[in-house]
């Protein structure tokens, strides 16, 4: 049986605990950049590159990776917009897997997560690593809407929704950072909603 974890932070989240700047919605509302995908099974990979530690790229098709050992999780949502929700069910394989399938090489510190249209998010490895992390496939017990990330979304509620592409296809593995899509734009590098700093310029070292 997967396990059924509660990853909600601050306990009372339910009752008004929301990090700071943020306001409850209801639902789940649709929040992406570009055109909605179209899932081609055939076409479709997972793929794993960069600084592995064997030194080659891996890939797995959509059948292997939802062969692999799934849990449930119950998360909380925030997005750098300032809105949030909560109470999500999400299944999937914990990203955490791809490690043990495909090591990183011992300098790795950062990966990239890619999406189709070649978004991106960068992240540490402690939050791929984190038992919060999921590559999500259902939603309150049903299959991901293409709207929402279908076949495949990274889902990383410990941060701010950019760093949770839909539709991942890749993780690259880097020795160090390097900003994503959003990061790049003027969002926070970081992207921690407790903290809540959005913007770059917020960001610890900037001048």
């Amino acid at each position: 049986m997967p396990c059924i974890c509660d990853h909600r932070q601050g306990g009372l989240v339910g009752e008004g605990m929301l990090p700071p700047g943020q306001r409850l919605v209801k639902g789940w509302p649709v929040s992406h950049y570009g055109p909605v995908p179209r899932f081609r099974p055939e076409r479709w990979t997972l793929r794993v590159f960069g600084a592995t530690a064997s030194g080659q790229p891996h890939a797995w098709t959509f059948d292997e990776v939802v062969a692999l050992p799934g849990v449930t999780i119950v998360a909380d949502l925030h997005c750098a917009s300032g809105t949030s929700t909560i109470g999500h069910e999400f299944y999937g394989v914990p990203a955490a897997a791809l490690l043990d399938l495909a090591p990183p090489a011992p300098d790795v510190t950062h990966v990239m997560a890619w999406a189709e249209y070649g978004y991106s998010a960068n992240l540490r490895l402690s939050d791929v690593t984190a038992d919060t992390t999921l590559m999500a496939t259902h939603h309150d017990g049903e299959p991901l809407t293409a709207e929402h990330g279908a076949p495949l979304r990274l889902v990383v509620p410990h941060l701010y929704g950019y760093k949770g592409p839909k539709w991942l296809r890749g993780i690259e593995y880097m020795t160090r950072d390097r900003r994503g899509f959003w990061e790049e734009r003027g969002y926070h590098n970081t992207a921690d909603p407790w903290t809540g700093k959005r913007h770059s310029y917020e960001e610890d070292d900037a001048p």
